[in-house]
């Protein structure tokens, strides 16, 4: 099959989900070409069946802000018909999907038919999409998709409460690569660069949004410091940056903390984590998490929209209410102070996350993709 995959180029869960989608579908035969405005952060392009088209925005004086839904629908219309793609595969409702039905059109008028698929990943529903200005024509983009998919039964519910939506959405969870996890292949990452042996090694990962609770990462690591000796790794940059910096140093705990920024090497850090920090006030379904859990990390997590989904309350770690950093400290004592406990979590972790290999899930995806060309 060839695939035109729409996604945003970034560190974002929506866009690690759907460069890595695009490059297992490669790996399997498929032609892939992803059409965007930067290269994806995740993208290798030494694949001969994986291609990269650039969207160009030109800059107009005229316009205050840059049509780029036009731009793309236009990229999308000139590439489809150059390369004979089948199917297009939006991620994000905003814009894409609407570029989307925009260039489907443009292509109808010139007798080609082109299938969309629209995955809804949280934000573009729960935050962007759900406002005034946008919810008509996010309603639109969607019950005008063939095919829409949500990477979580919360994110489903959700859109339905939300919007006035007429198509089925499927469920096809995010998933991971447990064939990459080797932590022989990390050797050049030592623990004792992050910690000393007897310190527990802590992690949060995202993109630092409010939405996140930063400094409820922090509360909970300051909780855990006062009772076992721990060092807190703080991967991501946003505007929650800095306040998390202030905090730590208001509590004294600035040099128990590393703020990395956005990186590359996150494997490396979570090959040695013995516990993962996800305290969000919403995840439509918790990507990051999974992440570590694929590493054998137990998650400490807020009860918040697709959590409850990924990380299982009491197995793979422990669920708590929104803003509840008690329950959270105690819960992870509960599993950092035992290393039978921890043992216990770790596989556990891992176990549940291997029901998320892209093994498993990449064959749903494709099984659409077939149904959407031949309808």
């Amino acid at each position: 099959m060839k695939i035109a995959i729409v996604c945003y180029p970034t560190f974002g869960g929506s866009g690690v989900v759907a460069t890595e989608l695009g490059l297992e579908l490669a790996r399997r035969g498929h032609e892939i070409h992803f059409i965007t405005y930067s290269q994806p952060v995740r993208l290798a392009l030494l694949n001969p069946n994986v291609y990269y088209h650039e969207v160009n925005v030109p800059e107009y004086p005229l316009f205050h802000f840059q049509p780029y839904e036009l731009a793309l629908s236009s990229k999308l219309v000139d590439m489809v018909k150059l390369y004979k793609i089948e199917l297009l595969h939006v991620h994000y409702a905003i814009p894409h999907a609407y570029a989307g039905y925009m260039a489907k059109q443009m292509l109808k008028d010139q007798g080609i038919n082109l299938p969309m698929i629209t995955t809804l990943h949280g934000t573009d529903i729960t935050l962007v999409g759900n406002h005034p200005f946008y919810k008509t024509a996010v309603t639109f983009s969607i019950n005008q998709s063939d095919y829409v998919t949500s990477v979580s039964q919360s994110l489903k519910e959700e859109t339905l409460h939300l919007f006035d939506i007429k198509k089925e959405i499927l469920v096809i969870p995010n998933f991971i690569e447990l064939d990459k996890n080797g932590i022989d292949s990390y050797s050049s990452c030592k623990r004792y660069v992050m910690a000393n042996e007897n310190e527990r090694i802590i992690t949060h990962i995202s993109n630092f949004r409010p939405i996140k609770r930063i400094l409820d990462v922090v509360k909970i690591f300051y909780k855990i410091q006062q009772e076992i000796p721990a060092k807190l790794m703080m991967v991501g940059d946003g505007p929650e940056k800095e306040k998390a910096e202030y905090l730590c140093h208001q509590l004294g705990i600035f040099d128990k903390v590393i703020f990395f920024g956005n990186s590359n090497e996150i494997d490396k850090i979570l090959s040695y984590s013995d516990l993962f920090l996800l305290p969000s006030e919403t995840e439509s379904f918790g990507l990051a998490a999974l992440e570590a859990m694929a590493w054998s990390v137990p998650v400490i997590s807020s009860n918040s929209g697709g959590l409850s989904e990924v990380n299982f309350d009491g197995i793979s770690g422990y669920l708590s209410n929104v803003g509840n950093t008690d329950e959270m400290a105690v819960n992870a004592l509960s599993i950092l102070k035992d290393n039978a406990i921890l043992a216990r979590f770790k596989k556990n972790a891992l176990t549940i996350a291997e029901k998320f290999d892209i093994n498993a899930i990449l064959p749903l995806y494709e099984n659409l993709y077939r149904t959407a060309i031949n309808k």
